[in-house]
């Protein structure tokens, strides 16, 4: 009786296991947008953040690219690494780059929001290149999420000036589209290459990119020269905010499957709402409330509907 209890409560413990590491991952998904917006203050330019960043993960991504290609069998031909680097400069550092930019006019809930329409471009591109045909529920799904993020849009219009609530918006989309493309673009190489492996050698291609814009850009002692708040954010926005939320996410989706994984991580953009309203003082709003539902609604009807986009 004993060993029966024992044996049956392993699977609901890895499953209760998986639920935590997937809910501490959307939480430090959220805190990016946080210690970006926080570091803002100190006067740093995104071109340096976004370097610190990426240079205070380049070892972890190192060490995580040597670990996963380690007796691989899985060889991968010169044009397919080619393919990984150009999508991990698309996916990690274009979008990247762009998400930084557009936080400097948005508030941290409205640029979680509009990352967050990401499997509704995902479904436009997939329908634009490979003649994918658009659901019923693919069409009540953008009506959803886009009156969900116009909500939260004129929720911010309200609290800020309304060109640089625009020029931000536009820049945040312009950042999920880029990620979109990454993930329309990773299907066949992800799965021959495995998923921690793609990632890692995408976020070293990525790392490498945002460091030669910023020595073609800045002069290599500005790194140095910043207040040690602006590094301290720089290295818990590389630590908490993206080495371990991938590790945590990709456990969390080993132990308990994608689709129970996706449900949890949707609390990501309430999770950065109410970061932003105890860490920024930004204003919580109905709109912005309503709105996040609907998006979050919206969402939830690509992801768990029957998927026709691979």
């Amino acid at each position: 009786m004993t060993t029966d209890t024992t044996d049956s409560s392993k699977p609901s413990q890895a499953v209760s296991i998986g639920a935590l590491l997937v809910l501490l991952s959307a939480t430090g998904f959220s805190a990016k947008a946080i210690f970006v917006k926080l570091a803002y203050t100190y006067q740093v330019d995104s071109v340096t953040l976004l370097a610190l960043r990426m240079l205070f993960s380049l070892p972890f991504f190192a060490l995580m690219a040597w670990w996963s290609d380690r007796g691989s069998g899985t060889k991968l031909t010169r044009r397919e690494w080619w393919s990984v680097a150009a999508l991990g400069v698309a996916g990690y550092y274009l979008a990247s780059f762009l998400d930084f930019l557009g936080l400097q006019y948005i508030s941290a809930g409205l640029e979680r929001l509009t990352l967050f329409l990401n499997p509704t471009f995902v479904v436009l591109l997939s329908v634009l290149f490979f003649a994918r045909p658009i659901r019923r529920a693919d069409w009540l799904a953008f009506v959803i999420s886009y009156t969900g993020i116009g909500l939260a849009f004129w929720h911010d219009l309200k609290q800020a000036e309304g060109a640089h609530v625009v020029l931000g918006t536009t820049l945040v989309l312009a950042s999920a589209v880029s990620y979109a493309v990454y993930l329309v673009g990773s299907g066949q190489l992800v799965k021959k290459a495995g998923s921690m492996r793609y990632t890692a050698f995408a976020m070293l291609a990525a790392s490498a990119a945002t460091l030669i814009q910023f020595v073609a850009l800045r002069p290599a002692s500005k790194l140095l020269l910043q207040p040690w708040q602006v590094h301290a954010y720089c290295l818990a926005m590389a630590m908490f905010a993206t080495v371990l939320p991938v590790w945590m996410m990709a456990e969390g989706v080993r132990r308990m499957g994608s689709t129970s994984a996706s449900m949890i991580g949707m609390a990501g953009p309430i999770i950065t709402i109410f970061m932003g309203s105890a860490f920024l003082g930004e204003p919580i709003g109905l709109e912005q409330l309503v709105g996040a539902a609907l998006v979050l609604a919206g969402v939830a009807v690509i992801t768990f509907s029957k998927p026709a986009y691979k």
